[in-house]
């Protein structure tokens, strides 16, 4: 997981509430075996129409907001289901921060493990958001997770992080970097353990086939 330290972009509004994980990354493309390459269906059925042409009214195919890696929205975005896929195809589309006035539980701790910000802010800040980028789709916000802040021509606000998602976002830690940090102690672990205690490691038998008698 790469390091996530400042990011400084456009926003991209999307004005909803209780934006769910099918509604950011539908069911039907679930069947992708690799993490890569869910960009492109990201809130599929509000960016594409019927016949698969984009919806030019939809703010991620607005040309002022294409490249944007700030996606601010309603509150309780990410609700729904606990899919991984969601918050792989909100980064593989190019997002890096997420601002909400609240997020589902499984959905940040889904982020963070992949190395996206969500940031928390009272509904009336994000507000102000939303009139920003509003009046100017060019206007950038720059924001900081050294200084936990989030800052622009007119705005400067403060947000917390918890400070061990902070931590590992960064230095870049998802959780096989985290346990790997520890592989002395887990070795040492398995060298003491009694060797009549259950082991994850399995012994491959033959198993014979079972033959039947054919009776006349």
């Amino acid at each position: 997981m790469r390091p996530l330290d400042r990011v400084a972009s456009r926003v991209c509004p999307i004005d909803a509430i209780d934006v769910d994980t099918d509604q950011i990354l539908p069911s039907r493309f679930l069947k992708r075996i690799q993490r890569s390459g869910f960009g492109p269906f990201a809130f599929y059925a509000w960016r594409y129409d019927e016949s698969g042409e984009p919806r030019p009214e939809f703010p991620m195919n607005r040309p002022e907001h294409r490249g944007a890696r700030i996606l601010v929205s309603g509150r309780n975005f990410g609700c729904g289901s606990s899919r991984e896929h969601a918050p792989w195809a909100l980064q593989d589309a190019g997002f890096d921060v997420l601002i909400a006035p609240s997020f589902a539980d499984i959905f940040r701790a889904n982020c963070a493990n992949i190395g996206v910000l969500t940031i928390e802010l009272d509904e009336g800040t994000a507000a102000q958001l939303f009139e920003q980028v509003g009046r100017d789709p060019a206007w950038e916000l720059v924001a900081d997770l050294r200084t936990q802040t989030l800052t622009g021509d007119g705005f400067d606000v403060d947000f917390q992080v918890d400070p061990h998602v902070r931590h590992r976002l960064l230095d870049g830690l998802d959780p096989i970097d985290l346990t790997e940090r520890h592989e002395d102690d887990i070795a040492a672990f398995e060298r003491g353990r009694p060797a009549w205690r259950p082991t994850i490691h399995s012994v491959p038998t033959r198993v014979e086939p079972t033959r039947r008698k054919l009776h006349p």
